[in-house]
């Protein structure tokens, strides 16, 4: 990528693996050999690397044999997705998907910065994802390095503030929120400024409170997603009971949330994310074969707030389709009314082989 003579306003490299790979290393005892992708994966392009050469990796892996730990690893460790393809009908989708994202960038290297306005208050914590946060040393400010952005995409960050004691006023000024970035073409450096800061009311007396529905959404997506990694944590271990367990009681807490009362579809489609989960989660080879990749590529998507393809979708398509952009959308359907490019349906991909094999190297 650095030596090409020709570059494109926006790169990223797409990465496929069927699990039928030939590239391996030697075990430090020379008996045995292991999968090594990681190590093909330069330094210069980790997403936290000084080398100012930014190109994501967007993972896909093939049916039952491919390493999802390794492309999950790959994909979060470049600032890509990770997305699971378990039947071959869903593939020409999944990747129309992926790169109507990637031929819609708006927005580059975006910083978001979040200060204090009022001289008593401190940032408590950013809740970003996979995103990186530094939270200055006296936490009066926070800044989100969001690198880039499709068209139509929205991002979505909880700031968790210590509010302090308040009496000299009936509204106080919380937080001003800063937005940098650069143009894809004109490379130009853009700066946004919030129109008006954060405020709060103080009233002396308080009446009945209100919970947002945006930040109860929000919550949820993220107590959703920690309950995925505690779970995949406690499958690795080899304790599936935990796993479902853990699942299933965040689905019972997201049940009794004001958005979920309210009908929210991102909460309705989190629920149904989980039972998919603990219904992959139901013995050990069902996990092997599918629950690990599904998985994956659910924390790989919420932790991004970015679509990934994975499995048989919780929404009866192809695709589960929260954080699709228009530009997704639209490619989908042009991938799905091409006279030569679309399969006819098939089965489910056999557990024992992602596809046809092919001859090994002896």
């Amino acid at each position: 990528m650095t030596d090409r003579k020709q570059k494109n306003p926006v790169s990223s490299i797409i990465l496929l693996s069927d699990g039928q790979d030939t590239y391996t290393i030697s075990n430090p005892n020379g008996s045995n050999t292991r999968s090594d992708y990681q190590s093909l994966l330069p330094v210069s392009m980790h997403l936290n690397s000084a080398s100012g050469l930014h190109i994501p990796v967007h993972a896909f892996g093939f049916g039952a044999d491919h390493d999802a730990a390794s492309m999950h690893l790959i994909s979060e460790t470049s600032g890509g997705t990770f997305s699971f393809i378990e039947a071959e009908s869903t593939i020409q989708d999944a990747f129309a998907q992926c790169i109507g994202g990637l031929l819609s960038v708006v927005v580059q290297d975006l910083i978001i910065e979040v200060e204090c306005v009022d001289p008593m208050l401190r940032l408590i914590s950013i809740k970003s994802g996979s995103y990186k946060t530094t939270l200055a040393s006296d936490k009066r400010k926070g800044t989100i390095e969001v690198g880039d952005l499709y068209a139509e995409e929205e991002r979505d960050f909880l700031v968790t503030t210590d509010i302090p004691i308040y009496e000299s006023s009936d509204e106080m000024s919380l937080l001003k929120v800063r937005c940098l970035y650069k143009h894809p073409i004109s490379k130009n450096l853009v700066t946004l400024d919030s129109a008006s800061d954060v405020r709060i009311q103080r009233p002396v007396a308080t009446g009945p409170l209100v919970v947002s529905l945006e930040v109860d959404k929000q919550r949820n997506r993220l107590r959703s997603a920690e309950a995925m990694a505690e779970a995949r944590a406690a499958a690795e271990r080899g304790d599936l009971t935990h796993a479902a367990s853990v699942l299933e009681n965040c689905r019972k807490q997201l049940s009794e949330t004001v958005s979920a009362r309210a009908g929210d579809r991102l909460c309705i489609a989190l629920e149904a994310e989980l039972r998919e989960m603990q219904e992959r989660m139901a013995n050990r080879h069902v996990y092997e074969t599918s629950g690990r990749a599904y998985v994956l590529s659910g924390l790989s998507s919420h932790s991004w707030q970015r679509a990934t393809a994975r499995g048989d979708s919780t929404d009866s398509s192809s695709l589960v389709q929260s954080y699709q952009t228009p530009s997704m959308v639209d490619m989908v359907n042009l991938s799905q009314t091409m006279v030569l490019g679309r399969p006819s349906p098939r089965p489910t991909i056999r557990p024992t082989r992602s596809f046809p094999a092919r001859t090994q190297p002896r």
